[in-house]
């Protein structure tokens, strides 16, 4: 992995996979990180540029004050400045989906295309922030153990998540806490999106279990030039990682037609 330092001192880490293809910035969930694209790598980095962040608190960038994912949109933005990238295609599943549509608010002349996988452009229900809120707390005084089975459940569904949870094992409790907050106290940009004029394609699994299909179908009436809704049948809430041989031959055909 590489590292750039932003201008207001936030390390950020990221992975470019090189080539001379277009670029093509990949944002992962929550709780994942860079490594989460690994499936899309294979399958397209011999055709694009493909830039992998660990988002602010993930991975192997820290956090370590309160932020939020137009903080996490500037640090993108910082690395496509470092690797002298004008701009992009941004895909990005769950939480890479807010970093990705607030990429493309702050920078609409950056974003070239967007992929939204299993994300919404809207604020967080209160009873689902409540719960996600005592779940961390939860984590934090009994250990993540105790959560795990849940957290994969909401997130992977019936994907194995052998590879995962050592890694949410070692998150320490003010970094869960942090990027909770960021999580659950979002607002919601889908009044503000109809800016954003540039070819999408939503993607979403009927089995999400942390966003209805609703959520989907309010993204592609907001978004100008949002291609029909995919449902991708029985995919999970990360379904880029979960369902990538349902996902990777729509993110081809997108992106070549778009690219």
């Amino acid at each position: 992995m590489a590292t750039v330092t932003t201008a207001d001192g936030q390390l950020v880490s990221y992975v470019d996979h090189g080539g001379d293809g277009p670029a093509v910035v990949l944002l992962h969930s929550f709780l994942m990180d860079a490594s989460m694209w690994a499936p899309q790598v294979e399958a397209l980095g011999d055709r694009y540029r493909l830039i992998a962040i660990d988002e602010r608190g993930h991975g192997a960038t820290p956090a370590t004050a309160p932020f939020d994912h137009w903080d996490v949109a500037r640090d993108t933005l910082a690395v496509l400045d470092e690797l002298k990238i004008g701009s992009a295609a941004v895909a990005g599943t769950s939480q890479g989906g807010f970093v990705a549509l607030r990429m493309a608010l702050l920078a609409p002349e950056r974003v070239t295309a967007l992929v939204l996988l299993g994300t919404s452009g809207e604020t967080e229900d209160e009873q689902i922030s409540d719960a996600y809120q005592q779940l961390a707390e939860l984590w934090i005084e009994q250990g993540p153990e105790t959560v795990t089975e849940a957290v994969a459940n909401i997130c992977l569904g019936d994907y194995d998540p052998f590879e995962w949870t050592p890694k949410w094992s070692e998150v320490e409790p003010e970094r869960l806490r942090l990027i909770m907050n960021a999580l659950v106290g979002r607002e919601g940009v889908l009044d503000r999106i109809t800016e954003v004029d540039v070819p999408a394609l939503v993607l979403h699994g009927t089995a999400d279990l942390a966003y209805p299909v609703t959520k989907a179908e309010a993204l592609v009436a907001a978004l100008p030039r949002a291609e029909p809704l995919v449902l991708v049948e029985g995919g999970a809430h990360f379904l880029s990682l979960t369902h990538a041989a349902d996902v990777n031959p729509h993110l081809e055909r997108f992106l070549s037609a778009n690219l």
